[in-house]
């Protein structure tokens, strides 16, 4: 979608979930921060990412990275949450996913953009306890409403990797 001055994703789900990914290698050590932009539209009813049955978010981002053919990559996963407070630190794909609450609730206004930047990094290396930096496979965003049965809608801009 596209406003004054600002392409973008817009994910709009009902009732399941939509993932778009994008292959990009870099350089990690010498771009460890990923920056992007995004909003909440509506966050999937009921959603709760602590809890198996209700493991919908309007918004999450992932950085990739390869693991193995069978076992796919292994991300760190930043979402925004509704009700989960921000900071949380949660666990999914038996390990292989690693997710950090960014975001909880709703923004100071509804329609308002709002820039994110993570040390993409330092979290993976702090997630899987590992001292070398991995090879980034590719950026992905998901949105969810699968486990809820609801809706869910959220909007992506702006990706990319920094120095600092």
């Amino acid at each position: 979608m596209e406003e004054p001055g600002l392409r973008f994703l817009r994910a709009v789900v009902r009732g399941l979930g939509v993932q778009a990914a994008k292959q990009y290698e870099w350089d990690l050590e010498a771009y460890p921060v990923l920056a992007w932009s995004w909003r909440p539209l509506e966050f999937p009813k009921g959603g709760d990412e602590r809890d198996s049955k209700t493991n919908d978010s309007a918004l999450a981002v992932y950085l990739l990275v390869p693991y193995s053919r069978l076992a796919g990559p292994k991300a760190v996963k930043y979402i925004w949450s509704e009700r989960v407070p921000a900071g949380t630190h949660l666990s999914s794909n038996v390990g292989l996913t690693q997710v950090r609450v960014l975001r909880s609730g709703l923004p100071a206004k509804q329609v308002e953009w709002v820039e994110e930047r993570v040390n993409a990094r330092d979290d993976y290396k702090k997630y899987f306890d590992v001292r070398e930096t991995p090879k980034p496979a590719g950026i992905a965003v998901l949105t969810d409403a699968d486990d809820t049965s609801s809706t869910a809608q959220g909007d992506y801009a702006n990706f990319r990797a920094c120095r600092q």
